[in-house]
């Protein structure tokens, strides 16, 4: 498919917006894919160019954390490595199963996740007592998580940053930082998959990898400097909004 200049410059301020989201607190999907699809790609099509943008805006987020000291990559690349490999897994496996059990669980998990947050004020306010290991985390949760980030995707950024809250102990802003880093790794197996299986639309995705690159590197901003105040309040509302498309559909 062509592209004009329009419909590449609206694609390019969504995906900016989006990566602003995304980076805080996930959920930028729900912002690209139906640009996509309204543009004329198709489902499977639009799934997959949305990846490449989310590889860049999880991309700029991560090295900004990094440049903020938010991430420890010593301690986290077992979680990394677990966790491309568990998308590359998903997304194999996408190709073979259906994925309807999933979508009718997923929004009640992200709706209990929305509570716990919006009862509980103080909890990622500041590190905790780590209940697991990293290596233990990289072994279970990671390729878990990764795995549904590969075969379905809706709210991973919300699981990583949880789990990395309740198991590892880290305060809510640490959490965004590393879930960014992890979300990173299953793009990139996503990303791989998909344009070896000639399902990405690179004109369309490329304005949109320039917007998230940008939306990123803004968002992993305001997240440190706003701390776990703003990533709380839009956590639980991408969650619910997730949650409500979900069920809608």
């Amino acid at each position: 498919m062509e592209i004009t200049f329009d419909v590449a410059a609206l694609l390019f301020f969504v995906a900016l917006l989006a990566g602003v989201v995304d980076a805080i607190a996930g959920g930028g999907g729900l912002i690209t894919i139906p640009a996509l699809l309204a543009v004329g790609l198709p489902p499977g099509a639009a799934i997959a160019t949305n990846k490449l943008g989310g590889i860049a805006g999880s991309t700029a987020a991560t090295l900004h954390f990094l440049r903020m000291r938010q991430i420890d990559l010593k301690r986290s690349r077992w979680m990394m490595l677990s966790t491309f490999l568990g998308a590359l897994a998903g997304g194999i496996a996408l190709t073979r199963i259906d994925s309807g059990v999933l979508r009718q669980v997923i929004p009640f998990l992200l709706i209990g996740f929305a509570l716990y947050f919006l009862l509980s004020p103080r909890v990622g306010a500041e590190d905790r007592v780590q209940r697991i290991t990293p290596a233990l985390y990289g072994a279970t949760l990671a390729p878990l998580i990764g795995f549904y980030d590969g075969f379905f995707g809706p709210g991973t950024g919300t699981f990583l940053a949880i789990s990395c809250v309740t198991m590892l102990g880290f305060n809510l802003v640490k959490a965004t930082a590393h879930a960014k880093l992890l979300n990173l790794c299953s793009n990139l197996a996503s990303v791989l998959f998909f344009a070896a299986s000639g399902h990405i639309a690179w004109a369309f995705g490329l304005p949109m990898l320039a917007g998230q690159w940008i939306g990123g590197t803004l968002g992993a901003r305001l997240a440190v400097t706003r701390g776990h105040q703003l990533i709380r309040i839009l956590m639980v509302t991408m969650a619910v909004i997730v949650s409500v498309k979900m069920l809608l559909e």
